[in-house]
């Protein structure tokens, strides 16, 4: 059974109201290995706020990853840089470190601060971070490219670009519009396919579709994006057979 292997944030898994079950069959992922052939089935390792850093920590630390899920997967989603794009009003570090705070009422208070103040100050600045440096989100999904295609020499992958966002959480596109055109320069020099998100994306959130945090996708956005990752990766696999020696 031919598998297609995505490394994702929550947009894997997480439709216009809540988050899903991985094997709903609305969630992009699933619409792309339907399309890519009745055999497919996806293999899904994703998790609320990933960046391209989790993606090659999932893949290099967890042995269920790198012992089962890489070496038969067929084909390759990247489907990580979503959050690294996003406008931070605190390094990473930082946010990422309130759930060790202790004791309990402590870290409530702190972490409803941190929701309280952060867009607050992502408005009056456009965001001074991003979630993960673009040089970073560059260099771990070159990491995870070339371990994979170790492992699997000839696999076909693809690259979900930036999607575009809007709401309260995040009231920034600062580094949006940098993001997209470092990932097309990125694809291009790793040989990856890439699937761009603002044509299909923007028109939803331009008619108030999705989710109202902004950044989750409407189920006819799932569709469009699972059918264009299976073409992508469709054409990457045949333009990599026609140049194989």
């Amino acid at each position: 059974m031919p598998s297609l292997l995505v490394l994702g944030d929550s947009l894997t898994f997480h439709g216009p109201e809540r988050p899903e079950l991985l094997t709903h069959p609305r969630l992009y992922p699933n619409i792309a290995t339907r399309a890519l052939g009745p055999d497919w089935r996806a293999d899904v390792q994703a998790r609320l706020g990933w960046t391209a850093r989790d993606a090659w920590w999932a893949i290099t630390k967890d042995p269920y990853a790198w012992s089962v899920l890489v070496p038969r997967a067929d084909a390759l989603l990247l489907a990580v840089g979503q959050m690294d794009q996003l406008p931070a009003a605190v390094p990473t570090y930082l946010r990422d470190g309130i759930p060790y705070i202790r004791p309990g009422s402590l870290r409530r208070r702190v972490r409803g601060v941190y929701r309280s103040l952060a867009p607050r100050v992502i408005r009056a600045t456009g965001g001074p971070f991003r979630q993960l440096p673009q040089t970073a989100t560059d260099a771990y999904l070159s990491r995870i490219v070339n371990g994979v295609r170790h492992y699997r020499p000839g696999i076909s992958v693809a690259l979900l670009g930036p999607s575009p966002h809007t709401g309260p959480g995040f009231p920034s596109q600062r580094f949006h519009a940098p993001a997209v055109v470092a990932a097309r320069r990125w694809a291009e020099r790793e040989a990856v396919a890439l699937v761009e998100l603002d044509p299909i994306v923007q028109p939803s959130l331009d008619a108030g579709g999705g989710n109202p945090d902004g950044l989750h996708w409407a189920w006819e956005v799932h569709t469009a994006v699972g059918e264009a990752v299976a073409c992508a990766l469709r054409v990457r696999s045949t333009r990599d057979h026609r140049t194989a020696p």
